[in-house]
């Protein structure tokens, strides 16, 4: 009986400190991707140079396979899922969001031109389904609950100014701001733009993780790609030299949250270390 005691008593203890590991490094996430860009190219732009020295530099970053939608899609499904192409797709696989919602999270994917309706098309404007993961899963896109939390991008800052973020906001910029039709120069000025006032003030980045990381490198770029995390708890200046993927982030999302994990190349994933406080 006493050894029954003892035990359930270091169970429980287990257990509590297992929680409260939860949301240690931060309560809510931003992702953000550019597009198309080395690796090496990106590092010579100045302010993604400087984000890189304010934040967590990931500097062993991959991207998984080329063209884009594979890469994308690697990180709200735990694998490449078949994708091959940027043709569109209609995934019956479980996602991130479903792991969010099981476990009582909030998640939003902000799309720059998106028109609303969960609208199905693979382009409108500069507006393109293949760089919103979200859109390609048949259980989100059934469901019109579900695909209330794919909006256009004016709501990001319309949440963030409310301190009504998701835990997980997922931002898809469109194909100027991105870089894909204009290069990293255009998009790292874009970002200075947009962003810089944000990624500056301590109340929004307070328990906050912001990602900002490129979907592939160009052809011949060895698929070596930029990556830093921003955040309160982010030490200024790390680096972390682990070979990652887009996997590794959506890794690092479920064991911050407690989520499990989806079963595919995320269950044995390595979480980023080496950048946090």
């Amino acid at each position: 009986m006493l050894l029954r005691l003892i035990l359930g008593s270091l169970l429980l203890t287990s257990f509590a400190h297992a929680e409260s590991l939860v949301g240690q490094h931060f309560k809510k996430v931003v992702v953000i991707y550019l597009e198309n860009t080395d690796y090496a190219k990106a590092m010579q732009q100045p302010y993604l140079q400087a984000l890189s020295t304010s934040g967590g530099a990931l500097d062993n970053m991959y991207g998984l396979t080329h063209p884009s939608q594979g890469n994308y899609i690697s990180f709200a499904g735990g694998d490449l899922l078949g994708v091959r192409n940027d043709n569109p797709v209609n995934l019956s696989e479980s996602n991130l969001a479903d792991l969010l919602e099981q476990h009582g999270y909030t998640w939003k994917s902000y799309a720059e031109n998106f028109p609303g309706n969960c609208f199905p098309g693979s382009v409108t404007g500069r507006y393109v389904r293949k760089h919103n993961p979200f859109i390609s899963f048949t259980n989100i896109t059934s469901n019109p609950e579900r695909c209330k939390n794919i909006v256009n991008s004016n709501e990001f800052f319309k949440d963030a100014a409310a301190g009504n973020l998701p835990n997980l906001s997922f931002y898809v910029p469109n194909l100027d701001d991105d870089g894909h039709d204009t290069g990293v120069a255009y998009s790292a000025n874009w970002m200075k733009q947009v962003f810089d006032g944000l990624l500056k003030n301590p109340q929004f980045m307070q328990d906050t993780l912001v990602v900002v990381t490129f979907d592939e490198s160009s052809k011949t770029g060895g698929n070596h790609i930029y990556t830093v995390l921003l955040g309160s708890n982010i030490q200024p200046g790390s680096h972390s030299s682990q070979h990652l993927t887009h996997v590794n982030i959506l890794k690092t999302i479920e064991a911050e949250f407690n989520l499990g994990d989806l079963g595919r190349l995320d269950k044995n994933a390595e979480v980023i270390q080496g950048v946090w406080k």
